[in-house]
Formats: structure tokens, C-alpha cells, sequence
């Protein structure tokens, strides 16, 4: 088996395992799965606590679509919102509510908990090129991260 083809495979179980235990954890405790913890996030980063639909889309790798059917339940129970831009109606905007903000906030300390708790056993010296070496795997950047 090629070293890529090894990485690619611990990588897909690694984040499986991840994801798995976030959604538990963050589900018992807050209502939310690790996806939604992410959305809430990329929109509290944003500047005004705001993103275009088809940005937020792909900051969460999904559709526009994909990224619709995520943000109704979230929009029903008040985290997040639905804006308009003002100057051209064609362009929807999704926006995390301070009620988001407040659950968010909750759910960090949570995240980083368990992050901590699945990490215990890499070094943290290594944690800079593995973070790094996985961004460029998703093509992200500072203002995509």
C-alpha cells in the first residue's frame, strides 16, 4: 500500500471517529450535531456574524442545497436567521442569532474537551504541520479556515 493511499484511509477513519463522537457528545448535551457546531462557528467568525449561503456552503464542503436543508431546523429553533441584502434580493444571507451565539459559546468548551480527550496521545508538537498539511488537503485558507 503507497504511504498516500495508507494516509488517505487512517484519515477517513480518523475523521469518522471524530465526527462520531462530537455528534454524541455534542447532541446530548446541546441539540446539535458537530455540523451544525460548525456552521454556528464559520457564521460567528464572519463579519457580522453573517455569510452568503453558497459561502457558507463551501467553507462547510457541501451544496448550496446541502447547505439550505442544514440551516432550516437551526433557523426554526432561533440560532440562526435568514437576511436579505438589502441592495439586491437575489442574495440570502444566513446570520447566527445571539441565541446561537450563547450556544456556541457553551458547545466550545465542549469541543475543545473532547478534541483534547481524542488527541491526548499526538504530540503537540506535531499538531502545526498536521493542521496545516490538512488544509491544504481541503484547499483551505485564512479566510475560509
Amino acid at each position: 500500500m503507497s504511504p498516500s493511499l495508507e494516509f488517505t484511509l487512517r484519515l477517513a477513519r480518523a475523521q469518522a471517529t471524530l465526527v462520531r463522537r462530537l455528534d454524541q457528545v455534542l447532541g446530548g448535551y446541546h441539540g446539535i450535531s458537530f455540523s451544525d457546531f460548525m456552521l454556528l462557528h464559520y457564521l460567528s467568525r464572519a463579519p457580522g456574524g453573517r455569510l452568503r449561503r453558497v459561502d457558507l456552503a463551501e467553507r462547510q464542503g457541501l451544496t448550496a442545497s446541502g447547505v439550505t436543508r442544514t440551516l432550516l431546523p437551526l433557523e426554526k429553533i432561533g440560532l440562526v436567521e435568514r437576511q436579505q441584502d438589502p441592495r439586491d434580493a437575489r442574495v440570502a444571507y444566513a446570520a447566527i442569532t445571539d441565541t446561537g451565539r450563547e450556544l456556541l459559546n457553551n458547545a466550545v468548551t465542549v469541543v475543545d474537551q473532547i478534541s483534547k480527550d481524542l488527541l491526548r496521545s499526538c504530540p503537540p508538537s506535531q499538531f502545526g504541520d498536521l493542521s496545516n498539511a490538512l488544509a491544504l488537503i481541503a484547499g483551505m485558507n485564512a479566510s475560509n479556515s
